[in-house]
Parts: C-alpha cells; sequence; structure tokens
C-alpha cells in the first residue's frame, strides 16, 4: 500500500476530477461565508450565545432537507438535484453579500440565509456522494473518501484564513462577495455530468427505490439503517463527538478576548483543523489496509475529544499560566491534532457506510449522514454556546472533551461487534 495520498480518480475520471474541482473551490467559500456569519453576528451582539443561535438556525433545515433530500437524491436524476440544490445555495451566497453591502443590522437575517444556506446544502451533499459510486470502480472509493477529506481540511484551511484576511482588509462585503464568485465552480462541476437516473432495483434492502419522495421513502431508508448496527454506529459516535466537544462556536470570543488578534486569530484558530486534516490525509495511503475499521474510529474519537480538552486548557492559561502569544500556539497544536483525529475518522465511517448501502438507499442514507456530519456540530455550536456563558469558554472545551472521551469509552462497551467489525468481511 503507498503510503501517501493516493490520486488515481483524479488521474483515470475526467468526470470525477471536474466535481472535484468544482466543490473543493466552492467549499473554499462556504468556509469562508461560515467564519465570517460567525464573525458578523458576534460583531452585531458581543455575544457567544447568539453565535450559537447560528448552529440551530442551520439544524433544522439540515435534519429537514437531509432526510428529504436523500429521498430526492434516490428517485430523481442525481446530476439534476445536485444542479438546483446549488443554484439556491449560489442565491444565497449573493444575498449574503448584499445584506452586507445594504449596511444591514439585523442579526435575524442572518440567521435566516444561514437557514436557507444550510437546505440547499442537506439536499446538494447527498447529491454529489451519492454520485461517486456510480462514476467511480468500487475499489477506487476508499481513495475518492480520502481525497474528498483532503480537499475539505484544505477548503477549511484556506477559507478561514481567508475569511480573517477578508474581513479586517475590506468588510464583511467583501468576504462575501468573493464567496458568491467561488461559488460558481461546483455548478461547473455538475453541469458537465452525464445524466445520472436511478438505478432499477429489485425489492428488499428496506423498501423499494421507486417510491415517491415522502415520508414512506424516509422511512424505508430509516428501517434500513435500524438493521445495520455498524453502520449505525459510526452515526452515534460522531454524533457524540460533534455535540459534546465542538470547539467552533468558541473562536470568536477566542479571538476577540481571550488570546486576542481579532478575525485573523479566529481564521487561524478554524484553520488549524484542517491543517490537522491535510497533515493526516498526506499520509493517508495506509488507511485501506486498516482492517479494524470500527476499532479506528472509536480511537479517532477519542484523539478528538482529549485534543479539545487541551485547547482548553490553553484557553484558561492564556494571560495567566501562559503569555497570550504562547497560549495561542498550544492552542492552534490542539485543534490541529483535533482535525486530524476527526478526518481519519471520517474515512473509515464513509468507507462503512458506501461498503454497506446498495444505490437505491445510498441518497436515503447519505441524507441522513448529512443530517449527522453537519446537523451535529451545529447542535454542539449551540450547547456549547449556552454553557459558555455559564462556566466561560475555556471551561466548556475543557468538560466536553472529557465527556466525549467518556462517551467512546461507554460506546465501546456497549457495542463490542462494533469493535470487531472486519474491512475484509464487512457485516452491516
Amino acid at each position: 500500500m503507498p503510503l501517501l495520498l493516493d490520486l488515481e480518480p483524479l488521474r483515470s475520471n475526467a468526470d470525477y476530477r471536474r466535481l472535484y474541482a468544482g466543490f473543493t473551490l466552492s467549499n473554499v467559500g462556504s468556509q469562508l461565508a461560515t467564519v465570517a456569519i460567525g464573525l458578523q453576528v458576534y460583531d452585531l451582539t458581543r455575544s457567544t450565545a447568539s453565535v450559537g443561535i447560528v448552529g440551530l438556525c442551520a439544524l433544522v433545515p439540515l435534519v429537514v432537507m437531509g432526510l428529504y433530500g436523500g429521498t430526492l437524491v434516490d428517485h430523481f436524476d442525481r446530476r439534476t438535484v445536485g444542479l438546483v440544490a446549488q443554484s439556491a445555495a449560489f442565491v444565497v451566497s449573493v444575498a449574503c453579500a448584499l445584506q452586507a453591502w445594504l449596511g444591514n443590522t439585523q442579526v435575524w437575517v442572518l440567521y435566516a440565509l444561514v437557514a436557507a444556506w444550510n437546505a440547499a446544502f442537506a439536499v446538494t451533499s447527498p447529491a454529489r456522494t451519492s454520485i461517486y459510486p456510480r462514476i467511480l470502480r468500487r475499489e477506487q472509493l476508499p481513495a475518492a473518501n480520502a481525497l474528498s477529506v483532503f480537499a475539505m481540511n484544505a477548503s477549511m484551511t484556506v477559507g478561514p484564513l481567508l475569511a480573517g484576511v477578508l474581513v479586517d482588509w475590506g468588510g464583511f462585503r467583501t468576504a462575501y462577495t468573493v464567496d458568491a464568485v467561488i461559488t460558481t465552480a461546483a455548478l461547473w462541476g455538475l453541469a458537465r455530468l452525464p445524466s445520472l437516473p436511478p438505478e432499477s432495483t429489485g425489492e428488499g434492502d428496506g423498501g423499494s427505490a421507486r417510491r415517491a419522495p415522502g415520508i414512506r421513502s424516509v422511512l424505508d431508508g430509516l428501517s434500513f439503517l435500524g438493521t445495520r448496527p455498524n453502520v449505525r454506529m459510526t452515526f452515534i459516535a460522531d454524533i457524540c463527538a460533534m455535540v459534546l466537544a465542538q470547539p467552533r462556536v468558541l473562536f470568536p470570543a477566542a479571538g476577540a478576548v481571550i488570546f486576542g488578534g481579532g478575525a485573523t486569530t479566529v481564521g487561524a484558530l478554524s484553520a488549524a483543523a484542517a491543517v490537522g486534516g491535510i497533515g493526516a490525509m498526506f499520509f493517508s495511503g495506509r488507511l485501506g489496509s486498516v482492517i479494524h475499521q470500527g476499532r479506528a474510529i472509536l480511537i479517532s474519537i477519542v484523539g478528538w475529544g482529549a485534543a479539545i480538552s487541551g485547547l482548553g486548557a490553553a484557553m484558561l492559561a492564556a494571560g495567566e499560566v501562559l503569555t497570550r502569544e504562547h497560549a495561542l500556539w498550544v492552542g492552534l497544536v490542539a485543534v490541529a491534532i483535533a482535525g486530524g483525529s476527526d478526518s481519519v475518522s471520517a474515512v473509515f465511517r464513509t468507507t462503512i457506510l458506501q461498503s454497506a448501502t446498495p444505490d437505491h438507499l445510498r441518497g436515503r442514507l447519505q441524507g441522513v449522514f448529512i443530517v449527522v456530519v453537519a446537523g451535529g456540530p451545529r447542535l454542539g455550536e449551540l450547547l456549547g454556546g449556552f454553557v459558555a456563558e455559564t462556566i466561560g469558554e475555556g471551561m466548556t472545551a475543557v468538560v466536553g472533551g472529557f465527556a466525549c472521551v467518556a462517551a467512546m469509552v461507554v460506546l465501546a462497551r456497549l457495542q463490542r461487534g462494533f469493535l470487531g467489525y472486519d474491512a475484509r468481511n464487512p457485516t452491516p
């Protein structure tokens, strides 16, 4: 097995190459806008709890449209579904730029735009992820998953850093305008794909592929998930990590007050997780040889929780035990370790899901996946924001990280079958 990142899917498949490039650029804009919105909300309210409410505004549309959007992906042409949803996301990006150029001071406008963008994202993401198994050979999927995580981490590095620079230089209107422009890259990648209608299938595995989109179709997907304990555990473990130990809501206060440095520090903290993920994925070539992937997921999430506690310790030490500058560097290293751990977990969670799900249910299970992956952090932001108002940002990170580690220990004891999951003979 090669040690470094496997580039074979990019070399051999032009459709995948265009889709990958388009969404990588678009994700840079998305991460840029996410940081800018957090900064703008904090600038208007000076409240970490108000920043946490951004997570609630994202959570509801993510849950609703993630589940329903998965049924659309399984019922209609996946290219068409992706194009329509990505076009809606582009419109929201333009609206974000307009509100900044018009001098908006109402925080509810930002909350509404966050809700609309996440509704579109909740459909685009399962469409894109379900397209990959249709345009790539099965043996290329682990490499493609590592490439996707690598690209997301690259976006999470460049986007937040770019947000900090642009907000400090040209204000929120400049940051949102740049986001709107580069969001068009994903539209280009989708538009160049061939038609991808649903594959025909027989009965079984949770219901018919041809059931009309709606609650019955959603229930078919959830019923399938209910019979797959190892797939289900990938969701449960990630929910615990993201809800109990999500640090992103703490970054605006860390930059403005605790570590100092303003928007640039916020951007650096946000990017540090991605830098760690890039490092982990750069040396990801041998992840395909890991046999006990469930065990690897739990170990990775323990690393995430421990690193978040380290970030909290650095925040508590800033200006007391350590200078602000030294504490910031400790915090950046901790966040980078957390990002690397989360990236390894993501590769194995995605691989298990793709290996155990038939094509006619893949959109619905990917819809559930996006609810967990994107909705969990939003719920964690909401919880963390309100907890921080009571015990402070540093202590929130310390307690949350320890809670995450404890949750993985409990899950390991309760679900021993997940520890024994064998990639050579996968049991869903």
